[in-house]
């Protein structure tokens, strides 16, 4: 049995983000797993621009960002086991891993970062009428046929979801020569950032179609084309709205799944609009010594803001290691959705550790223009604070100080909602 202060599971931006912190805040014996050979996780694949205007101030493509993680990892001589594959994680915060090189693993840790990321839903979720033919796969996959193998996967595409990943891979595949002859989304808005709408279909020609989905999938050794129908309010599809569009490939970005099997095995309870663990202000799960951020906690817009989230994650985890006494799961405030509102984050708040304020992050249930959102503690407003406009595909996060929480210090409920 190896004893461990404090393990990292997962080797993408938010595990390397949580190493980085743990060691930084003073923890010497920090361990950090990754199944994949290379660490650098989702990133590897994301070779256009846009990240790290937050963290670094300046525009990066996705291995560009990983390698300044990496290099902090390494510079801080963070321990690190690729091609591990973790099989199995207790209450008691014994870990089980299996590789190559290292054989079976038992590790017990102090404290355990959960940073495993999420993966993508596939056409099993969706239930198409149609046969199985070649050519329908996620977006994420066809990203990495065509950056990492340099493989095509086709030549006529239909895009159905508009999640970020298959925006991009919108402009991507036109790039490479491909048509896109649609991006096909079931809601009234786009589930992906606005930037991403412009730049990858807007600019491009590309229509989007609201309210539309797939309904078909023809062909039965290849994709020969699908039939895309418009849905009512009740997401059914309206007869008579049928059209055909010949293509020979259909990519999926219709949502991510955080990877919490590994959560569950440990008796993490779970929120049911994330799908990721319920965590306090401290990102720690209902598990004593168990964190999780990044997106096997909720699923995030932008890299950077993964990268601040984990940074805590860690620091709180070496926190945890040093004096786990300190630190009891959860907290006497529960905190809710309201209306207008989907998966807030934390979920409770333990409001006398405390340092300056808590920063709670969410996803609007709708479009919003000129909405406010409020918080509520024990019913009584304690913050307000105006956007021009909201949207799904936007993540918002809201500062609330801890001195308006100590205002109402006898309350057991805090709300966040949107106001229109």
């Amino acid at each position: 049995m190896t004893e461990i202060d404090v393990l990292v599971i997962g080797g993408g931006p938010a595990g390397l983000a949580a190493a980085a912190a743990a060691r930084e805040a003073g923890c010497e014996n920090v361990l950090l797993l990754d199944r994949e050979n290379a660490l650098g996780g989702i990133l590897k694949q994301c070779i256009h621009t846009g990240f790290g205007l937050h963290v670094f101030k300046e525009e990066l493509t996705g291995p560009e960002y990983a390698q300044r993680a990496i290099d902090r990892v390494k510079a801080l001589q963070v321990p690190v086991q690729c091609g591990t594959m973790v099989l199995d994680v207790t209450r008691e915060r014994r870990v089980t891993a299996v590789s190559a090189e290292h054989g079976l693993q038992q590790i017990s840790a102090k404290a355990v970062v959960l940073a495993m990321g999420c993966r993508e839903r596939t056409r099993g979720a969706l239930m198409i009428p149609g046969w199985r033919p070649a050519g329908v796969y996620t977006a994420g996959t066809a990203q990495r046929f065509v950056n990492l193998d340099g493989w095509m996967p086709g030549r006529r595409v239909v895009i159905l979801g508009s999640g970020d990943i298959g925006l991009i891979m919108a402009r991507r595949m036109t790039f490479e020569g491909a048509k896109v002859l649609a991006c096909v989304e079931l809601m009234p808005y786009s589930s992906g950032l606005t930037r991403n709408v412009v730049q990858c279909l807007d600019d491009f020609g590309i229509p989007l179609l609201l309210g539309h989905t797939v309904t078909e999938i023809h062909g039965r050794e290849r994709v020969e084309g699908v039939t895309v129908a418009q849905v009512d309010a009740q997401r059914k599809p309206v007869p008579g709205t049928e059209q055909r569009f010949d293509c020979d490939t259909l990519l999926l970005s219709v949502g991510l799944i955080p990877e919490n099997e590994l959560a569950k095995a440990a008796g993490v309870e779970l929120s049911a609009a994330t799908a990721g663990p319920l965590v306090d202000e401290a990102l720690q799960t209902s598990v004593p010594g168990v964190f999780a951020c990044g997106n096997v906690l909720h699923v995030h817009d932008l890299v950077d803001f993964v990268t601040l989230e984990s940074e805590r994650a860690g620091q709180h985890a070496a926190a945890f290691a040093r004096s786990p006494e300190r630190m009891p799961a959860g907290g006497s405030l529960r905190v809710r959705d309201g209306a207008g509102v989907r998966g807030v984050v934390p979920q409770a708040l333990c409001a006398e550790r405390l340092q300056d304020s808590v920063t709670l992050m969410f996803r609007p249930a709708a479009v919003f223009r000129e909405a406010a959102v409020v918080v509520r503690l024990g019913g009584q407003e304690v913050l307000r604070k105006k956007y021009r406009i909201l949207t799904p595909g936007e993540m918002v996060d809201v500062a609330v100080p801890r001195e308006r929480l100590e205002r109402f210090a006898e309350a057991r409920e805090l709300t966040v909602e949107v106001v229109a």
